[in-house]
């Protein structure tokens, strides 16, 4: 294995700004929850391994310990590359002010005022505040709408996206509009409320994994770089970490392509905390606009 794998890791740039965001990062959200000790050394471990791309969100719980493992790789002097800085809507929707639990009561959730929220994010991006902005979980309408009234158009919409969910037409949207595709559950976001085994127990992702000499893990995040689709995989085990770099040096043949594409496809993030009768989704298909 390289011994720098950070240089192996490869790039995109992000349109709005011009600058570059490794394809392979390195997710922090846990369920359950674990110490925030367990967060800082599993990251700390992946920038000693080459990471410089992590996701962390508020209702993550580990800002802070993201936080303390890059000061503490800075004190080390790890960190020899320019940061880059990415901002993103979490979802759709908005909650009344003031509320901040998860799952967000019915009561709560409100109708998202597009305009008024990509105009703050936008705001943020000229204050120098965040160098990129961007969304999660939106579809080609929700994208369409908000590209009408942006002046700074999302650099990044991350989604759930893997061999047994590919979203074909949104990764084409979004290449078509110069908008980056991020995954989230690229190995079906097992250890999750909503997530599973079905992606790495599925059998012709474990059929090319054998014939590979790979793991399933390798063989969904390599479908994923041939994509052109960033990932964000998690694992605090030092040696997967190593394993989900290993993933540039190798291709699929032709029919592997070809087997990968006729998998079944089904959606495994619905979203169903996000669908209240008293909130602007009331149905799962409203909620993602009939792409399930």
């Amino acid at each position: 294995m390289d011994p720098n794998p950070a240089t192996s890791v490869p790039e995109v740039i992000l349109s709005s700004s011009g600058r570059r965001m490794p394809l392979l990062g390195m997710g922090t959200a846990t369920s359950p929850l674990v110490g925030s000790g367990a967060t800082k050394s599993a990251v700390v471990q992946a920038i000693e391994l080459g990471y410089r791309h992590f996701d962390t969100a508020t209702l993550y719980q580990t800002e802070e310990s993201l936080g303390e493992a890059i000061a503490e790789a800075l004190s080390r002097g790890h960190l020899q590359l320019e940061y880059l800085d990415l901002y993103l809507i979490h979802w759709p929707v908005s909650s009344r002010q003031g509320t901040y639990e998860f799952p967000i009561m019915k009561e709560d959730f409100m109708a998202m005022d597009y305009a008024g929220v990509w105009g703050a994010m936008e705001e943020c991006q000229k204050m120098g505040l965040t160098k990129n902005i961007g969304v999660s979980n939106f579809t080609c309408k929700k994208l369409t709408d908000l590209l009408a009234l942006a002046k700074i158009p999302p650099a990044v919409n991350q989604v759930e996206i893997n061999p047994l969910w590919q979203q074909k037409k949104l990764r084409d949207f979004c290449k078509s509009n110069g908008i980056i595709l991020s995954a989230y559950a690229p190995l079906g976001a097992k250890g999750t409320v909503w997530g599973s085994n079905r992606v790495l127990e599925n059998e012709v992702l474990g059929e090319i994994a054998r014939a590979k000499g790979k793991t399933v893990a390798q063989v969904c995040l390599r479908w994923a770089y041939e994509q052109e689709v960033c990932v964000v995989v998690k694992s605090f085990n030092q040696e997967r970490m190593k394993e989900n770099l290993d993933i540039f040096s190798w291709a699929f043949s032709e029919e592997e392509n070809k087997k990968l594409s006729e998998i079944p496809q089904s959606r495994g993030c619905q979203g169903q905390d996000y669908i209240s009768d008293q909130g602007p989704f009331k149905t799962i298909e409203e909620l993602w606009d009939g792409e399930i």
